[in-house]
């Protein structure tokens, strides 16, 4: 099945409870459908660089899914749809990345790599 990677904004007023609650919704939707979650992060509350529905701040989740074509669009018609969620992004990847995404690395992890690129 084809891989992908899911990021996603919801209202900042929600709680962090409440937040991950989406995460394990949208997994349901893609499972019901023939999916499967292979890796979930919360990023937590970060500011966005402009406003979105007079939101400043918002709640980031990322998903790497493995999952048919059919479940996705249903996933992301059900994100648009729900009143909770600001903006979607979704992408086709062709193998998944081990260990943690980018933005859930400390900084001098980050600045490691960022060195090695460098000398190459």
């Amino acid at each position: 099945m084809p891989l992908y990677e899911h990021v996603f904004i919801s209202r900042q007023d929600l709680s962090n409870a409440q937040a991950e609650g989406l995460v394990e919704h949208f997994s349901t939707v893609l499972a019901d459908n023939g999916g499967k979650v292979v890796d979930s992060e919360y990023w937590g509350v970060k500011t966005m660089a402009y406003k979105i529905n007079k939101n400043r701040k918002g709640h980031y989740a990322f998903l790497k899914t493995d999952a048919p074509a059919t479940a996705i669009q249903e996933m992301e018609r059900l994100m648009r749809l729900h009143d909770d969620v600001m903006r979607v992004l979704t992408i086709k990847v062709d193998g998944h990345d081990e260990g943690p995404s980018i933005q859930m690395q400390k900084r001098d992890e980050r600045d490691g790599r960022r060195e090695r690129r460098n000398r190459d």
